[in-house]
């Protein structure tokens, strides 16, 4: 079994580059990712990633994000794309 990859803290612009060269490198294989380190969420990783699952899912390779941060998976579902990472559940939002 692949290594997972430890996503960093910030998915901003520029990070997408770097993540997708990693991510290419693994194609066609099981892929983890790890969310756990995630502080922030930007629009080009999240393309990024909402590419990698298609492509790993037309590939039939087993794609995944494991172990969500709060600020991850409330980045995913402000951008609805909740269905990401499933088992992360956003916080409620406060009033």
């Amino acid at each position: 079994m692949t290594a997972p990859i430890t996503l960093g803290d910030s998915l901003d612009m520029t990070a997408a580059g770097p993540l997708h060269k990693e991510l290419l490198s693994r194609r066609g294989k099981p892929v983890t990712l790890d969310a756990s380190q995630v502080r922030r969420v930007g629009g080009q990783c999240l393309q990024v990633l909402l590419s990698a699952q298609a492509t790993w899912a037309a590939d039939g390779a087993d794609f995944q994000i494991v172990d969500p941060s709060t600020e991850f998976a409330d980045g995913l579902a402000l951008m609805g794309a909740a269905h990401l990472a499933p088992a992360a559940a956003p916080s409620p939002v406060q009033d």
